[in-house]
């Protein structure tokens, strides 16, 4: 038995003015070949279980390009184009498959195509021809189409947000693409979908609203309704046609009963749509609340989110903290701030030594100015540390060089690349101690909390400015389907599409 396996992923938010490239990826990681077998190293995501799972079976794995991109902006045609094309031809000179494995996001957007999942599946499927079974596991996240439900192919979404189950995830994708190719299983698909968005911040699964959907789709499963029902939320920043919460659930033959869990879940989603609404706190009252609390406060910088696709150059917080005094409170805050020319700067001047340099907004440049500071250099970093909380732990993660700034009272860790900030080591990598701070500014809308949470005496999400902002109502959308909750609804009938 021989499997092909690729992944291709990348999140993209439409509101921010840069593109993702092919030296994205590469930024992040680009693992070609046989190069997957060996790339990813600890970490517990998607294809070291495709390879865990085959292995275990006696499978012999085709490894076509595994690549990752983060959150970032509109992928360019050519950089889609060189990674796909890369992907078929190898899966072309491999000869003949018996499945194939793919690990996709679901929300990424190509410069002329909002449907970049879709046509990946299209390229793949021209090569292998009909007939051969694919797999995809998807993430929580993803703009789920019409269009994906194409013959021979399932998907399985994420269970879990914060995203804690991506091994689990691509194991229940792997277990079944076993199944399908041996005839013990004919997995078909159905997808329900309703025209709401909903910010991250709220739309964890292990809290209401949602945690009543996530068991009501589990009890589907366990009842033999269907296979795996997978819940998307969606990722609210993207401008593009069908936008929604969907539910996509995968049956065992039974078309039928797929559809009506599918519908029965986005109706939940719909009748529960009012209890998504966010709970934001004024940026000045965060840091108010966290320099006179005691123990430490961590704070949400939710418009500025590198997982939504935000540059993390933004100097909100930073602003409003000098401004605030809190460089002479006398109590440790903590932030990030990505500026790739700021630590080149503060590492030509040293450890130790003042510098005088701008800070913010080079990718940026319409949502902010950049501020002047004099600082102190702590210390400067290779930006390298090993993610060891819960979700991809195991990852190693490459901030790029990396300067830590003192402001007074203030410390900012200044790194080069904009990486996901879902881990303590985001500080504490870089002689940060969680414990001696009061106020640690986070750019993230909720998967912080898994590792953050302990650390915390209280948690805020702070109501800042960005292309990720929490609040669904200051977005300007004009590709999307109208009306649209809770943008602009205005007590019609539920907008909604089944397939």
């Amino acid at each position: 038995m021989r499997i092909a396996i690729g992944s291709l992923m990348q999140e993209t938010n439409t509101l921010v003015p840069f593109r993702t490239t092919v030296e994205t990826f590469e930024s992040f990681y680009l693992n070609r070949g046989t190069g997957m077998l060996t790339g990813y190293g600890a970490a517990r995501v998607e294809v070291p279980a495709f390879l865990s799972v085959f292995a275990a079976a006696g499978a012999d794995v085709v490894p076509l390009v595994g690549g990752y991109a983060g959150a970032s902006g509109i992928v360019t045609r050519a950089a889609f184009d060189e990674l796909v094309s890369e992907m078929t031809d190898r899966l072309a000179a491999a000869g003949r498959v018996d499945g194939v494995a793919l690990a996709l996001h679901g929300a990424m957007v190509v410069e002329d195509e909002p449907d970049a999942e879709s046509e990946i599946v299209r390229r793949v499927r021209a090569v292998v021809g009909p007939g051969v079974p694919i797999g995809v596991s998807l993430d929580l996240h993803g703009h789920i189409t019409a269009a994906m439900l194409q013959p021979d192919v399932f998907y399985v979404g994420y269970r879990e947000y914060p995203h804690i189950d991506m091994w689990e995830t691509a194991t229940r994708v792997a277990e079944l693409l076993l199944d399908t190719i041996a005839g013990r299983r004919r997995p078909v698909m159905a997808l329900a979908k309703r025209h709401m968005i909903v910010t991250p911040m709220v739309a964890t699964t292990g809290r209401e609203p949602l945690a009543t959907i996530v068991r009501a789709a589990r009890a589907h499963e366990a009842a033999g309704d269907c296979l795996h029902a997978s819940l998307f939320p969606v990722q609210p920043w993207l401008d593009v046609p069908d936008l929604g919460f969907a539910a996509l659930v995968c049956a065992d033959g039974d078309l039928a009963s797929a559809q009506r869990v599918a519908d029965d879940l986005a109706d939940m989603a719909w009748a529960a749509r009012e209890g998504f609404e966010p709970e934001l706190v004024a940026l000045d009252d965060a840091i108010r609340i966290g320099l006179s609390g005691e123990g430490t406060t961590v704070v949400s910088d939710i418009g500025d989110s590198p997982s939504g696709g935000a540059a993390a150059d933004s100097t909100a917080v930073l602003a409003a903290l000098l401004r605030l005094g809190a460089d002479k409170a006398g109590r440790l805050v903590y932030l990030t701030l990505c500026d790739a020319i700021a630590a080149k700067t503060a590492a030509q001047v040293g450890p130790g030594k003042r510098v005088r340099l701008r800070l913010g907004h080079r990718n940026s440049p319409a949502d902010g100015q950049p501020i002047e500071v004099d600082a102190r250099v702590r210390a400067i970093s290779d930006g390298e540390f090993t993610m060891y909380d819960a979700g991809a732990e195991g990852t190693v993660m490459q901030l790029g060089l990396t300067a830590v700034l003192a402001i007074g009272d203030v410390r900012i860790v200044v790194r080069s690349n904009p990486a996901f900030e879902w881990d303590t080591g985001l500080f504490a990598a870089f002689g940060l101690e969680l414990k001696r701070a009061a106020l640690v500014f986070v750019k993230s809308p909720a998967h912080f909390r898994v590792a953050f949470g302990p650390h915390a005496a209280r948690i805020l999400v702070a109501d800042t400015p960005g292309p990720t902002c929490g609040n669904m109502r200051r977005l300007k959308l004009d590709r999307v389907t109208r009306p649209l909750y809770p943008i602009d609804w205005n007590d019609q009938a539920p907008s909604s599409s089944s397939s």
